[in-house]
């Protein structure tokens, strides 16, 4: 199959998260909006691997940082997003002045 499939399949992924954190309100839906955009990237990542085919497998490496990042900021965000939840009893990210001084 040709790149250019999979480069328009991220770029798709990618657009959808952005619409996804530019316009929702809820933390939790924000948040799965920033892992599709790193889904986007990994596929982004794997295909100029594939494409390049070098030594290092440079791309297939940057994938699995990503999956790491990934993974922590699930991890952290869920928690902060809990515990914002269970203080304000609303997880809007526009009622989310909590962290000002």
């Amino acid at each position: 199959m040709p790149a250019s499939q999979f480069l328009m399949l991220a770029a798709a992924l990618f657009s959808f998260g952005v619409y996804g954190v530019l316009t929702r309100r809820n933390a939790v839906l924000v948040l799965m909006s920033v892992e599709l955009m790193l889904a986007a990237v990994n596929i982004n990542f794997v295909v100029f691997d594939r494409v390049w085919a070098d030594q290092i497998a440079g791309g297939q490496i940057f994938a699995l940082f990503i999956i790491a990042v990934a993974a922590a900021e699930v991890g952290i965000g869920l928690a902060i997003v809990l515990l914002i939840f269970r203080n304000r009893r609303s997880a809007n990210v526009d009622e989310l002045d909590l962290m000002r001084l």
